[in-house]
């Protein structure tokens, strides 16, 4: 039999080496949607406090009457999702590994489901490995991926499943061997941005016409892991946290698919693969790929892991002066997006310090007495002439932020940023780049909670500045939405508008590096009209298309394949 070894070429080794990060982000993901990372979530859950929820996303636009062959996982592909617990150690320490496995119940058909049978009939095996990888245990064998929801007559009638799409959904949730409770299946796409717009160089919110929610009435492929946080925990943590901000309680968490290197084609049906695995997707903090790296870099960024970020840096320069920054300089291209008119980075923040793009930022207080801040332990990775945003875009991607000064709420600090202010925030973990941190102490703010805020750190900061009692002490306290991005990421957070404001400055402003407007001999309050404009930034689109669940898996029920799309 003639046999195309298709790996053994140029084209497929080149397809093989890479990464992604979320929708469509990068050139060479984009033609392998089923191993394509589009988005991750981990937050405490709100209704089980004790254990951690881990969503991690894959296929993306998936269209509900996407038929006949409807979107489901790969085979042949390895879900991971990874969990970094403890600095000291070099890589991840848990990995939760997904490999699918799909069933033609009745081949003899062309329509997905009919007579209680059901083509491309899914089912998952679930691996934990907590000895960093060297081993893996399986905790869940023939797990249910509920089908594609293709509309009443396929799921509720007696030719179809007879059953209802929501105990379909409902009879998917398991419990592992060892205590996880765990979901695969389809999913409303519960990433909520107006695509045009904001790829439509930078137009959202729009300016003529309405915003629109680029991924409303799209259904994703979702990983949902609940874990206890004890599971979670580095060897030797307390079973108690010490505070709400203990170091012990942060971990670091990203995802990724991986294929094998080698796919041979021959004249049956069925392919065969071998070889060793290559990752070819990964996706930590949300946004990365899509809007801070260039497209001439994309696939060697998505090609690295996180601890190969340390090792190679090529990728920090676009965190220390963001192409994003120049659209909110009007001294650049300003001007050129009026979307982001609002967005107006310090140039002299305090009379002194410029963190646009190429300027010094604070850089200049190298050398002067900076005890007791972190700037005393990590001047050189903090304090760069010609990268301003070293000092605050830099390490919330990459190493998290420390409960020291700056990275302090100004509460307290009398107008000097390198005093002692309000403890807000520590979820640092500088084991590696892009991941999402998340300090597991820090309590829920309950989502029908009056403070309850998309915003997530950014509000908790608006709070802890603006609103008495929390503005009235430099205490530690819990503050609503600190269990908000990016501390994790919950999945009512506004990631797009939330790095929007980051890069026009609003961190440097929590910490007390205020906006240009603001003199203290003349200005009654730092919140001056360039902060309120930043604060009130909005890209149109603000919460997801479709209500989310209250219980796990907390994501909404995808489509129906019936349902009209607006």
């Amino acid at each position: 039999m003639k046999k195309i070894f298709l790996a053994f070429m140029l084209l497929c080794s080149f397809l093989s080496g890479m990464n992604a990060s979320s929708h469509r982000e990068a050139p060479l993901i984009a033609n392998d949607p089923l191993a394509d990372n589009t988005d991750l979530y981990a937050f405490r859950s709100p209704d089980d406090p004790n254990t951690i929820t881990i969503i991690a996303n894959y296929i993306p636009g998936q269209i509900p009457y996407g038929g006949p062959n409807y979107y489901t996982f790969g085979q042949n592909v390895r879900y991971e999702i990874h969990v970094d617990n403890d600095a000291s150690i070099p890589g991840d320490e848990i990995t939760y590994r997904f490999t699918f496995q799909i069933v033609n119940e009745d081949p003899t058909t062309f329509f997905n489901i009919r007579l209680g049978k059901q083509n491309q009939k899914a089912t998952y095996t679930l691996e934990r490995s907590i000895d960093g990888g060297i081993s893996f245990q399986t905790i869940v064998s023939n797990g249910i991926v509920p089908p594609t929801n293709i509309g009443p007559r396929s799921i509720e009638s007696g030719v179809g499943l007879n059953t209802t799409y929501a105990d379909i959904f409902a009879n998917a949730i398991t419990t592992a061997s060892t205590g996880e409770k765990v979901f695969a299946g389809p999913v409303d796409d519960p990433f909520f941005v107006d695509l045009g717009g904001i790829f439509d160089l930078g137009d959202a919110k729009r300016q003529n016409g309405p915003s629109r929610d680029g991924l409303a009435k799209y259904n994703v492929h979702s990983i949902c892991i609940q874990i206890p946080i004890a599971t979670l925990l580095k060897n030797g943590a307390a079973a108690s946290p010490v505070n709400i901000l203990d170091p012990n309680y942060v971990i670091g968490v990203w995802a990724s698919a991986s294929r094998p290197a080698i796919k041979t084609l021959s004249t049956g049906n069925n392919a065969n693969y071998s070889g060793d695995w290559v990752q070819v997707s990964r996706l930590g903090m949300p946004l990365t790929n899509e809007a801070v790296i260039p497209i001439g870099m994309k696939d060697k960024w998505n090609r690295m892991s996180p601890y190969d970020e340390f090792v190679d840096n090529t990728m920090d320069e676009y965190f220390y002066n963001p192409e994003l920054a120049l659209y909110m300089d009007d001294d650049q291209f300003g001007g050129a997006v009026p979307a982001f008119g609002a967005l107006r980075i310090q140039k002299a923040s305090l009379g002194a310090f410029d963190f646009t793009n190429g300027a010094d930022g604070v850089s200049a207080l190298k050398g002067g007495d900076l005890t007791g801040t972190a700037f005393e332990a990590f001047g050189d990775l903090l304090l760069i002439p010609g990268k301003p945003r070293s000092v605050d875009l830099w390490p919330i991607f990459h190493t998290g932020v420390p409960n020291a000064i700056p990275y302090q709420l100004a509460t307290g600090k009398e107008g000097n940023p390198l005093a002692t202010g309000k403890p807000f925030i520590n979820n640092f973990l500088p084991n590696g780049g892009d991941m999402l941190r998340l300090n597991m102490a820090v309590p829920v703010t309950p989502r029908d909670d009056a403070n309850f805020s998309s915003l997530g750190l950014v509000q908790a900061a608006a709070i802890g500045l603006t609103v008495a009692p929390f503005n009235t002490t430099s205490d530690l306290e819990f503050i609503p939405n600190m269990d908000g991005f990016p501390n994790g990421r919950r999945l009512e957070d506004d990631v797009t508008r939330i790095e929007l404001q980051a890069v026009g400055g609003v961190v440097l402003a929590a910490v007390g590096l205020w906006y240009d407007d603001y003199d203290p001999a003349t200005s009654a309050s730092p919140v001056t009209t360039d902060l309120v404009d930043v604060l009130t930034f909005t890209t149109g689109v603000e919460k997801n298309d479709k209500a989310f669940l209250s219980t796990f898996p907390y994501v909404a029920m995808p489509w129906s394949g019936v349902e009209l799309r607006q």
